[in-house]
This record gives C-alpha cells, sequence and structure tokens, in this order.
C-alpha cells in the first residue's frame, strides 16, 4: 500500500476543502450573520492540516496505483472530507460533533438527511455551506480534484472508477482530466441555468444558489423547514422538478445531446426506463390521492410528480407529507427508495441500470429452465454485457440488501421501531434524504440515539460510494500485501 501517496491526495482533498470554504466566509460577511468566526477557524485548520499532509508525504512519482490503493484513497478522502467538513457547524455551536458530522456525511453525500430541527434559526452562511457541501459532492469532490489538478492524473482511472457513480464508468474522451472537466462543465451549465429559472420565479439570489446547489447534486437540503413546499408555488416546484430529472439522467447523455444528438435520451435504454418509472409510478399515486387527498386532479398530479421525482432522483425534497396518503402510494414510494436514479448521474440508489439487468438476469435464468440447451445473452443498448458485469452487479445487489438488513437490525436493537429503522437506512444507502416514521418527509434525524446516527452515517458513505469501496475496507487480505 503506497501510504505516501494516499496521503498526499488525501492532503489535496483537504486543501480544495479550504478553498470552498471561502463561499460561505463570503456569504457570512455580506450577511454580517455571526458566524464568520467559525467558517474562519474551520477553514484555517482544513488548509493547515491538509498543507502538512501533502507537503510531509511528496515522494518521487508513483508509476501506477492498484485498484486497492484507489479504493482506499476513496474510502478514506471522503470519510476524512466529511470529518472536516462538520467543523464549521461545530465550532459554530449548531449541533454536538456526532451531529455535525452526520449532517456533513449527508451533505458530501447528498442524501439530504438533516438533524437540524429549526433550518431557518442556522445563519445564512452555515446554510450556504451546508447547500455547497451536496454540490461538491454531487459530481465528487475526488472528480473536481482530478478536473484542475492534472498532477493527480497519476493512476487516475483507478480513481475515476472507484469514484463515479456507475456500473460501467466510461471515459467520455482519451484523457481523463479532460472528460472530469467536461462533467463539471456540463454540470455547472445546468447550474447556472437553474438559477436563472428560479430568480425568474422570484426567489432572492441566496435562495436560487442554495437550492440550485441541492438540486444538481439530487442532494436535498433546503433553506427551509417546510423544504420545496415553504415557497408554495407551482412554477417553483415545476423548475426543480425538472432539473432533479436532468440530474437524474447520465450526464453523458447531457454532453453527447449539447453536441446535436437530440435523441439521445430515448435511444438510450436506461433513460427510457428511468423516464416511463417515473411517469407510471405518478400517473398511479396521482389517482390514488386524488379524491382521497386531493380535491382536483392537477393538484394531485402537482405533488404526486414532484414526490417521484424526488424520491426516485434520490433528491429528497418534500412538498407534501406523503405519510398521510393512502397505503399504495406510501408503498410504491419505499419501493423507490432502493431503485435510484440513472447510472452516470448525480443521484443514488441501486441504479436503474442495475435493476434492469438484474431484472434481465432473472429472466434469463427462468428461460434456461424452460430451455435448458439454448445460449442467451444480456443486452444494454443492443451490446452484450460482459459476465463478470454481471457478476459485480449481482454481487453489489446483494451486497446492498445485506447491507440494508444488517443496518435495520443494529438500529432496531437501539430500540427504533421498525418503520423507521426499515425507512432510515434505506434512506440513507440510497442517499434519498426523508424516509417514514420518525424520520418521515415532516421530521428529521435528530431524535435517533447517538450510535444510529453513526450507522446511518457509514451506510451514506457505503451507499454514496457504491458499496464495494466501504465494505472491502473490512475484508483482512484487503490490507495484505
Amino acid at each position: 500500500m503506497k501510504w505516501n501517496y494516499i496521503i498526499n491526495v488525501i492532503g489535496i482533498l483537504l486543501i480544495v476543502l479550504a478553498i470552498s470554504m471561502l463561499l460561505p466566509i463570503v456569504c457570512s460577511l455580506i450577511y454580517n450573520d455571526g458566524s464568520i468566526n467559525a467558517l474562519i477557524t474551520s477553514t484555517a485548520a482544513t488548509a493547515v492540516i491538509g498543507s502538512i499532509l501533502f507537503f510531509t508525504s511528496r515522494a518521487k512519482e508513483i508509476d501506477y496505483i492498484n485498484p486497492r490503493e484507489a479504493m482506499a484513497v476513496v474510502a478514506l478522502g471522503w470519510s476524512v472530507v466529511s470529518l472536516f467538513g462538520a467543523l464549521p457547524f461545530y465550532f459554530a455551536d449548531v449541533c454536538s460533533f456526532h451531529d455535525a458530522f452526520f449532517e456533513s456525511v449527508s451533505g458530501f453525500t447528498t442524501t439530504g438527511s438533516s438533524i437540524l430541527t429549526n433550518i431557518e434559526g442556522v445563519s445564512k452562511s452555515l446554510l450556504m455551506w451546508r447547500s455547497f457541501t451536496q454540490w461538491l459532492g454531487g459530481m465528487g469532490i475526488i472528480v473536481l480534484s482530478l478536473a484542475i489538478l492534472p498532477f493527480l492524473g497519476v493512476g487516475g482511472m483507478q480513481l475515476f472508477k472507484a469514484e463515479v457513480p456507475s456500473p460501467v464508468p466510461d471515459k467520455l474522451t482519451p484523457r481523463l482530466t479532460d472528460s472530469a472537466k467536461i462533467l463539471w462543465y456540463v454540470y455547472i451549465l445546468f447550474s447556472l441555468l437553474e438559477v436563472i429559472l428560479l430568480l425568474f420565479g422570484g426567489l432572492d439570489i441566496y435562495d436560487s444558489l442554495c437550492h440550485t446547489f441541492t438540486t444538481m447534486p439530487t442532494g436535498g437540503f433546503s433553506t427551509k423547514n417546510s423544504s420545496v413546499g415553504h415557497f408554495n408555488s407551482v412554477y417553483i416546484d415545476y423548475v426543480i422538478l425538472i432539473f432533479m430529472v436532468i440530474a437524474g439522467i447520465n450526464f453523458s447523455l447531457h454532453y453527447q445531446m449539447l453536441r446535436g444528438k437530440t435523441l439521445i435520451f430515448w435511444r438510450d435504454s436506461e433513460c427510457r426506463f428511468f423516464l416511463i418509472l417515473l411517469l407510471c409510478l405518478t400517473l398511479i399515486i396521482s389517482f390514488n390521492i386524488y379524491g382521497s387527498v386531493y380535491e382536483s386532479f392537477d393538484k394531485a398530479f402537482q405533488y404526486a410528480s414532484f414526490q417521484v421525482v424526488s424520491i426516485v432522483t434520490t433528491t429528497g425534497y418534500a412538498t407534501a407529507d406523503y405519510e398521510i396518503w393512502p397505503p399504495l402510494s406510501q408503498t410504491l414510494i419505499f419501493i423507490a427508495l432502493f431503485i435510484g436514479a440513472s447510472a452516470g448521474s448525480t443521484g443514488g440508489g441501486m441504479k436503474c441500470a442495475r435493476v434492469m439487468i438484474c431484472c434481465k438476469y432473472c429472466y434469463r435464468e427462468l428461460f434456461s429452465l424452460i430451455h435448458p440447451s439454448s445460449v442467451s445473452q444480456i443486452k444494454m443498448n443492443s451490446v452484450v454485457v460482459q459476465n463478470h458485469v454481471v457478476r459485480s452487479i449481482m454481487g453489489f445487489i446483494a451486497l446492498y440488501l445485506g447491507l440494508f438488513v444488517v443496518c435495520t437490525i443494529l438500529l432496531a436493537g437501539m430500540g427504533i421501531d421498525m418503520v423507521t429503522s426499515l425507512s432510515a437506512v434505506a434512506t440513507c444507502i440510497g442517499n434519498v434524504g426523508p424516509g417514514f416514521g420518525a424520520v418521515g418527509p415532516a421530521e428529521n434525524f435528530a431524535s435517533l440515539p447517538t450510535a444510529g446516527k453513526w450507522v446511518l452515517s457509514w451506510c451514506m458513505l457505503a451507499g454514496r460510494l457504491e458499496i464495494y469501496t466501504i465494505i472491502i475496507l473490512f475484508v483482512p487480505e484487503f490490507w495484505q500485501k
């Protein structure tokens, strides 16, 4: 294990994080909200520790890093960044350190689960930092480093594979740094467009920025206690809904669309599955809540579409309390906690591509029972999916569900009721945000025991880093030479 390299990369990430903290510092100066000392202290501590790690671990050029080292960089990098990202909340006395860490992990992993009971009582600069952590985590802080720091190019593809949320990561260009820059250019372009549209809807520049910072990464943190529902605006709802859908689609498709391939979304089988899934769930839930919850169908469709898109894309915004909806709607929303958005998007969950391949694999096994001599292959976009990819996906789903079961049992063992335990783990592994019971859309995670918050913090990291990257750290062979 090349520890010098690993420590060096973590040092660079902390330096990037310290630079990112300048945004909330500027925000604090503008609004004079009293958080400037906490932010400056956090920035200084992060910059000093990052510089020490970087300069004390510099070594000769490394020709190659293996997958083990790449996964160690990603897992430890995200953990350390989340640790230092918690400092502004802790130094500002917003909450205890374990709550601050939970909030920070929820931000960088774009989960959106919160322990803040009075969001509007927190200073504007800290809420800006809270939102900005999600924007950084959305495309991946390590991909950001690859884009702006070319000297991280050594072993870059290994980091890219360990970082990018996709079953089969593809480079858009021969050079990895160029691919990372393209992803970020597209990400920034859509972010700017959403800010402009939200400004047209009557939001001020602060709320427009904060909600864009949490929509494009499918994060879900809001500056309001009642989330997006606070604005009570059909226009705002649909603008955010559209950008949640955009963020839930593979970003490489957006790049190809911008290059003139206008039909690329429909030609991609995963994107078709994702869009049809959103439409079907929206229609079923709309008809289910029409009459029983909302008197007009347009209101039923507005609230159903927003909640469906928010949950499937793992954004986690709320405009309605779906716990008062009929059992069918609640069941479909619970199932949606597991599915997730498209591979290559900023969304979490299992990803639509994996769900599709799993379904095709199950169908192939049933077909083989009827026709034992037949030879059938699993295809995506008319391309054969290699067996090792299928095995990896089936292993991922097994680990995903296994982690869900184990962590649910752990929470139940802490005295948390079954509905809350099930949904809290599901929403944290899927990086969604709200769940059911004590962690529903009208509640938060503040009431959970400290040990439960640490378990869920680990679930959020595992879900964001695609399960393997975190769980493999607990395999003894991983650390052996």
